[in-house]
Formats: structure tokens, sequence, C-alpha cells
């Protein structure tokens, strides 16, 4: 019987960094993985995903390429090869974790894991491994509703739009999240006729009113169709097309597609790992942690995707990092929920932290608010990508930049900026008084600043 200080139950971008950290903190660690190394994540998810939306950022640049003064004649695409290159992208990720976890002495035991009790785990039914610690990093899986389960074939999730063998000419997506705006704008690019369906009412319900509204607008310039307040009723296939029946507005509706592509959120994946044998407690299809990733069982913690809000990658590394700190005596600080960025890799892509401008009201803030467009910026319009908006949310009283929420090229490169201000309590005067180097899109985000208060420049 091995024995470790930790032992992480999945080799995701939580788990991975998880055992690397808890090794370089003098911890004999260990990662039990059941597939593949990185997770979803780089095998299924931000990864591929982000691989295939270059290839169609890079067609729609072709196809515009005469604005640039090139002339093409034409643009054509083979989606085997755009597929093909998307998987060695995450192979090679998945190989350089492979260097990272020998290089920092993690031991990798292959197979399926299941709690014998909260300090051992049985791997493949067979071998018994012992544990100080052992630190939950299962991850997520698409959500499934009843009625509209995956076929592989005209009902796809993330998984099936990942590895097309060939391009819809239509598709209906269900979900306006990150993963269903993604996928609506690659097949899209592709030339599929796309319709998205959203329960609420509105896209993006997560991100502010405003950019939600622009970004619809930007999605439907491009061909996207748009259903909001929608109840699904009933789905049928015949011929080999999708046939739904929904309703929004009181009124009801009938579509067609090729595909229906469900993106409706994620469940944890906290079957068949023996949590019934442990303290750990579970609340809708997730694990109740606290602030230090600890669990109900004082030798068990979790993080990423199986445990709490929000289901980010950046954000499952971070809580490894703190679930391995703790293990070893440190004390480190807790995630700031309002500190975390998304992002959504669509064209435009989309970027935000912090509150929203109905989020910081509501909380009773009274704020000032700047914007500043792509339009007016010099670095946007030498790319060809002028439309946008970079708005900022400040305390009127203290000057807190509690929020910023961008739309248009490049945004999910720069929203990193204002993560670390949030992070370092900036105030509106640091930003204020930072250069921002020219021609960059960057320098939008210090006119945003300055709109708020007034002070803007170049509008």
């Amino acid at each position: 019987m091995e024995k470790f200080d930790v032992v992480v139950i999945g080799g995701g971008p939580g788990g991975y960094v998880a055992a690397i950290k808890a090794s370089a903190l003098g911890q004999k660690t260990a990662v039990i993985e059941k597939e593949h190394l990185g997770g979803i994540c780089l095998n299924w998810g931000c990864i591929p995903t982000k691989a295939l939306l270059k290839s169609a950022e890079l067609l729609q640049t072709i196809k515009h390429a005469e604005e640039y003064g090139i002339k093409v004649k034409s643009a054509e695409f083979d989606i085997e090869k755009i597929v093909a290159r998307s998987r060695e992208v995450s192979a090679k990720l998945v190989g350089g974790i492979k260097g990272l976890l020998k290089k920092n002495k993690v031991t990798v035991i292959e197979g399926e894991a299941k709690f014998v009790d909260s300090k051992t785990i049985l791997v493949n039914g067979k071998s018994e491994i012992k544990a100080k610690n052992i630190i939950i990093a299962t991850g997520a899986r698409a959500r499934v509703l009843p009625g509209y389960e995956p076929d592989g074939k005209n009902v796809w999730t993330y998984k099936e739009a990942l590895v097309p063998k060939s391009t819809p000419k239509s598709m209906i997506v269900v979900g306006s999240g990150a993963i269903g705006i993604e996928f609506a704008s690659f097949y899209n690019a592709l030339g599929a006729d796309v319709t998205v369906l959203e329960a609420a009412d509105r896209i993006l319900p997560v991100e502010d009113e405003e950019v939600s509204t622009l970004a619809k607008k930007a999605f439907e310039a491009k061909g996207i169709k748009f259903f909001t307040g929608v109840k699904l009723e009933s789905k049928s296939i015949a011929k080999d097309k999708v046939f739904l029946s929904f309703e929004t507005a009181g009124k009801k509706q009938n579509i067609e597609a090729q595909i229906l592509l469900m993106a409706v959120g994620i469940v944890g994946n906290i079957e068949n790992i023996g949590l019934e044998n442990t303290k750990v407690k579970t609340d809708r299809g997730h694990i109740v942690t606290n602030a230090s990733m600890k669990t109900g069982d004082p030798s068990v913690y979790a993080m990423g995707d199986v445990a709490r809000a929000p289901w980010l990658a950046h954000k499952a590394s971070h809580e490894g990092i703190i679930a391995a700190e703790v293990i070893a005596g440190k004390k480190p600080h807790a995630i700031k929920k309002s500190n975390i960025p998304g992002c959504t890799y669509s064209s435009p892509q989309i970027a935000s932290v912090g509150l929203t401008e109905a989020e910081a009201k509501t909380a009773g803030h009274k704020i000032k608010v700047g914007r500043f467009p792509f339009y007016a910026n010099g670095k946007a319009l030498i790319l060809g990508q002028s439309d946008g908006l970079v708005k900022t949310i400040f305390d009127e009283k203290t000057g807190e930049l509690l929020g910023a929420h961008m739309i248009g090229a490049d945004v999910t490169e720069l929203i990193q900026g204002y993560v670390i201000a949030k992070g370092m309590e900036g105030t509106e005067l640091d930003l204020m008084q930072a250069i921002f180097p020219h021609p960059t899109l960057s320098e939008m985000m210090h006119e945003s600043v300055l709109q708020a208060y007034n002070m803007q420049i170049h509008i």
C-alpha cells in the first residue's frame, strides 16, 4: 500500500496545479487520473474551442482582406484540418503537463479513484492508497435535460461540437452563456445558419446588460438569430433534422435545423467516487466547501468545477493552490469572487470582472460609470475592428473600481489590467495616473476611467 501526504483525484487545470504546488511545498504527492491529464479544459474545453475559434477568425479576416489592400481570390476551409489542428494544440499541452508533473516529482496514477474512507483511496477496484489529505478535482460534465439527451448525430453537447466530421448547414444552440455563444460564433463563421435560444430575458445573462445588448446586435449583424425568454416544449427528429417547439413572449414557435447543440450548464462529477464513505456534503450536484476548499470531512478538500461557481479553469487553478497551501499549514487569502474575470472568446470577444452596473446599484453603491468606444481608438481602426466598448464602474465616494466590462477585439487579453487593479484595491486615481502605451487598445481602458469623471481627452 502506497502512502502519500496529498492525493489529488483528477488531473485537470485545478488538480494538476494543486499537485505541483503541494509537491513544491514538501508534500509527497500523487495525482489519480482516469482519462486525460489536463481535464476537460485542455482536452474538451478551453483550449480546443479557442483553437477552433482562431481558425474561424482567420477565415473571416481573409474574406475581408480587400479592406486591408490585400486581394485574395477565394477563401476555403477544411473542417477536418481545423479540427485536427485543435486536437494537436491540446495534445502538445497535455504532454507539457506530464513533463511538469514529472519535473515536480508528482506520482501520476492512471485509473478510477473511489473513497474507502476519508484517508484511503481504491484505484480501479484493486490497489489501495493511503493519504493524509485528499483533494477532489473531478471536474464536471455537460448538463443534460430530460428528452434532449445527446445522440452524437443530431443532438450535440460541446464534445460533439468540437470534432465535427462536416460543417452543419444549420444549427440550434440552446443556451447563450460562454459555451453556447462561442460555438454559435464558430459555426456561424463557417457558414452555418445559427439560431440561439435562451431561457433568460437576454443573452449572456451574467454580463452587464449594456454589453449583452451590444453583443446581441453584433452577432445579429453576422446573421445569428436569437430568441430569449424561451421555454422548451418538445423535440423530434426526422429525416436527419431536429424539429424544436418552444414558447417565447407568449407565442409558440417551431424551428428546425440539422444540429441541436445543448449548452445549458454543467453538473459536477460526484458520482461513483465513494463520497458516501466520507463526511463530504453535496448541494445540487456539487461539493460544498468553505473558502479554504475544505469539505465537511477534515481531511478532504474539493475545488474547481466539482465545487462552487464560477466554473472557470483559472478559478480552479487558483483554488488548487489555496488547497495545497492550507494543507501545508499556510494561510492563503481567500478568493474574492468579484475579482475573478470571465471571458467569452467569440467574435466579438467579451470580458468582464466585478459588479455589473445593475449589481453595483443593488448593492447600494452610488456610482460613476465611464465608457469609451472602439471607434475612437487608433489601434482599433488599424486592426479594422472598430466596434466595441470599454465600460468601467466606480464607487463615487471611495473611487474603488467596482467592475469593468468590455466587448471588442482582444478584450480577453485586456481585462487582466482591471483584474490587477481590483486585486490591489486600486482607485480611479491609480488608473488615471498610469501611462498606457500608444497606439494600443489598452488606451481605451484609460479613457474609460477618465470619462467616468468627465476628464476624457479623445472623445
